[in-house]
């Protein structure tokens, strides 16, 4: 779809958005997030940007318009917030010295505290609470590492990642997020 369309339906949809005009201030309160005022959106992020290279849909320049516009909903729910991958090309080029990595990493521990998690991300917690680590292949590393000559993997234990997880809150985002969706 062209630029010039999608701002045309993001434009409409302002009409029934709820607008937060206090949300550039969460950001900025927020660690990372205190460069956010100075951003004017003149676009030297967006052009150096590598994921803008494969995704047409991250647009720096645009997350932070509409964070400094007040579509809260909108951005913390976003998909695009979590494809960052923080290179800091942008704040390389930033002629205001905008720090912007660091606001879609604010923008995300935010998302994250109003309980927009990103389901990548939800699997990987999920594994960790199951497991203790992200993938289950103890068996298979084990047979790997004897192949090699190396000690085997010592069996994590559950009820301390399990205590890890419950004083991060970690395990609470993720039984509320799973209550929501049954």
């Amino acid at each position: 779809m062209p630029e010039n369309l999608k701002t045309i339906q993001v434009l409409k949809s302002l009409k029934t958005t709820k607008i937060d005009p206090n949300f550039k201030f969460e950001v900025a309160k927020m660690p990372g997030g205190e460069s956010i005022k100075y951003c004017f959106q003149c676009g030297k992020c967006t052009a150096t940007c590598p994921i803008r290279r494969f995704d047409k849909e991250y647009t720096p320049r645009l997350i932070i318009r509409a964070t400094l516009l007040g579509l809260k909903d909108i951005v913390l729910s976003s998909d695009v917030i979590w494809l960052c991958a923080t290179c800091y090309s942008c704040t390389e080029r930033c002629p205001q010295g905008v720090k912007l990595t660091n606001i879609i990493r604010a923008i995300r521990n935010l998302a994250i505290e109003k309980g927009y998690i990103h389901p990548f991300f939800k699997l990987q917690a999920n594994a960790i609470a199951s497991y203790g680590k992200i993938y289950e292949d103890e068996e298979f590393i084990n047979e790997l590492r004897n192949d090699l000559g190396l000690p085997p993997v010592t069996p994590v234990k559950r009820d301390e990642v399990h205590t890890i997880l419950q004083h991060t809150k970690v395990k609470k985002l993720l039984l509320t997020k799973e209550k929501e969706e049954n």
